[in-house]
């Protein structure tokens, strides 16, 4: 059985703005207040890991160890079918070291055959650590495909070419609220404020 988390408070574990302010809107329900590793000036750990889920996991517990307190991390990229599933957990590094996602959208781009399939997903992996270095993981996933060129300019990373299935929308271009309902990382958090969290009616502590 999952551990439950009965503060008031979680560190997210990034460093990226728009990650923390996404994963800070999932959170608010709850009444959490939130604060971020770059906020706190922690270091990155090394993502060591082959898979989003053990790539999250040494985020969170790096960044709880570091803060003593309870951080919530997230490892999520973005999967092409015709690629072989990369980018994969290596999504940021496609933007280089600037981690400019034009770059790594317009790299996605190019790597694909004018007839390529375009099927795509994203993935998400989201650890919860403790101090005491216990963790809990869960993931998420949506399926969709790719356009081009990048259309929006909501969201963050390779939202701009990622029509969720269904829709018609790029992430880039949905209100975060729609973004919200169905993205890889409200399903991934879904499942982790099932195991983890209080009602929503009932605020934690």
């Amino acid at each position: 059985m999952a551990r439950r988390f009965r503060g008031a408070r979680i560190v997210v574990a990034s460093h990226n703005a728009g990650k923390v302010a996404e994963i800070a809107d999932l959170l608010s329900p709850y009444g959490l207040e939130t604060g971020s590793a770059g906020a706190l000036g922690l270091a990155e750990p090394e993502e060591t890991g082959a898979t989003f889920r053990e790539n999250a996991k040494i985020k969170a517990l790096a960044c709880a160890c570091a803060a003593g307190e309870v951080a919530l991390s997230d490892d999520s990229g973005l999967a092409v079918a015709a690629l072989g599933g990369a980018p994969g957990i290596h999504s940021a590094r496609w933007g280089g070291p600037g981690r400019d996602f034009a770059l790594a959208m317009r790299r996605v781009e190019e790597a694909l055959a004018p007839d390529a399939d375009r099927r795509a997903a994203f993935v998400c992996a989201l650890a919860l650590a403790w101090p005491d270095r216990h963790v809990e993981t869960f993931e998420g996933r949506v399926e969709g495909r790719l356009v081009w060129p990048p259309r929006g300019k909501r969201g963050f990373g390779y939202d701009p070419i990622f029509v969720p299935r269904g829709g018609s929308l790029t992430f880039g271009e949905m209100e975060p609220a729609a973004k919200h309902a169905i993205s890889h990382r409200a399903a991934a958090f879904r499942k982790l404020a099932a195991a983890c969290f209080a009602d929503e009616s009932q605020p934690a502590g």
